[in-house]
């Protein structure tokens, strides 16, 4: 008999806030994480804003391992996985460690290290890289971090697929623990702030000059942000005997590959409409019982209209009365933490009944015409709340979480 998963802390580092509570607050509140960009300088770009997170100490949070010897996503990481276990309330002497692992996403690893050695090799001076390099830039090394900070020493991967990857990471967890294979799981992704991320999709003219507006008319793109959440996953069983706090149980998802085109989605949002139906498969249920969807939401011209598609390809009639929202309105696109975020919202969703707006949302276009809750958060209940993402190269992910019946 497979074993249901539940969430029972939730950590967050984002540029509207660390820690659940801060987060939480201010999301609702509809507050912005955007600024003028201060990790490098942008006076040669067309665009200056970015959702960067503004005074971070990894000394709040990294005690095992040092800090200085390893780059900014592992310490996002490590700072989301301390917030989730004590948000958790675990007492992890209590947990063989041995069943007990790590699944994360991401797109870029560690940026900075390769930016540093690039920034090297321009100027004639590799020999000043060091050999550490090769210990801090693969991308493996941030869920590698985080085990060796707190011990674990069971599952622990990385799973490198792009903007869907934090949500990827939580499936993977789900399944270890649905299976058996382990009996606690800490899941999500982070991302740091990139010069190479950043100049990628400003040469692409994808980034917006001021705000980041997903569905209103004149949107003009995303704006790249940074952070990192983790959820504590664990089985429903032990979560009922240690008198946790579960904020949703997770009910399964769906993924799919375009196989359309390595930047630019289907046309017709092929992909997405296929992970939305696969997890609806996977979960047993129908459009009509998602309450609440958490919408990729770049703010870019072409996702939010394909997105719009597959959703009402999917939902059909439900669509118009199914509540969607994009948080990366408030924060920008965190990358592969993005849609780890997205499932923290879900389950906060669920347990407060309240849904988060879609900010800047001044002008609905008329081609996007569902709602998407516009600028205010809402009161509703939220009994199963779907987390969708899509990523570079077509990867797609639906994830579904619902309140959890004792």
């Amino acid at each position: 008999m497979q074993r249901r998963v539940v969430v029972t802390g939730i950590g967050l580092v984002t540029s509207i806030g660390t820690g659940r509570e801060q987060f939480w607050n201010n999301i609702l509140a509809g507050r912005s994480g955007i600024s003028p960009v201060e990790l490098f300088d942008t006076s040669e770009y067309k665009v200056t804003q970015g959702g960067e997170i503004k005074g971070f100490s990894a000394e709040d949070y990294v005690s095992s391992l040092d800090p200085a010897y390893m780059g900014r996503a592992s310490q996002f990481a490590i700072a989301a996985a301390r917030l989730a276990i004590t948000d958790a309330q675990l007492d992890l002497h209590a947990y063989d460690l041995e069943r007990a692992g790590v699944s994360m996403g991401t797109t870029s690893g560690e940026p900075r290290e390769i930016e540093r050695f690039d920034d090297h090799f321009v100027d004639g001076s590799l020999d000043q890289v060091g050999a550490e390099f090769i210990s801090l830039y693969p991308c493996h090394v941030i869920p590698a971090h985080v085990a060796s900070e707190l011990g674990f020493a069971g599952i622990n991967t990385m799973i490198p697929t792009a903007c869907a990857a934090g949500g990827y990471a939580i499936g993977h967890a789900f399944d270890a623990l649905r299976s058996g294979r382990v009996d606690l799981m800490l899941a999500g992704g982070a991302d740091s702030f990139s010069r190479i991320t950043y100049t990628g999709f400003a040469r692409l003219g994808a980034i917006a000059p001021e705000v980041c507006q997903p569905f209103d008319r004149n949107r003009k793109g995303m704006i790249p942000g940074e952070g990192a959440a983790i959820l504590v996953l664990e089985p429903f069983s032990v979560a009922i005997a240690r008198g946790a706090r579960i904020y949703a149980e997770v009910a399964g998802y769906g993924l799919s590959c375009d196989a359309h085109h390595i930047t630019a989605a289907h046309p017709q949002g092929d992909g997405a409409v296929r992970a939305m139906k696969k997890a609806l498969k996977h979960c047993g249920m129908k459009p009509q019982d998602i309450s609440y969807i958490s919408a990729h939401g770049t703010g870019t011209p072409t996702n939010d209209l394909r997105e719009t598609i597959a959703v009402k390809s999917v939902f059909l009639d439900t669509a118009y009365q199914t509540p969607i929202s994009s948080i990366k309105s408030s924060l920008g696109h965190t990358m592969g933490a993005a849609s780890a975020i997205e499932a923290a919202v879900c389950a906060l969703a669920i347990s407060s009944d309240r849904i988060p707006p879609t900010t800047n949302l001044e002008e609905p276009d008329p081609d996007c015409d569902l709602d998407y809750v516009p600028n205010k958060a809402r009161e509703q209940v939220v009994d199963v709340a779907m987390n969708n993402a899509y990523a570079f190269g077509g990867n797609n992910l639906s994830l579904i979480f619902r309140k959890c019946e004792v």
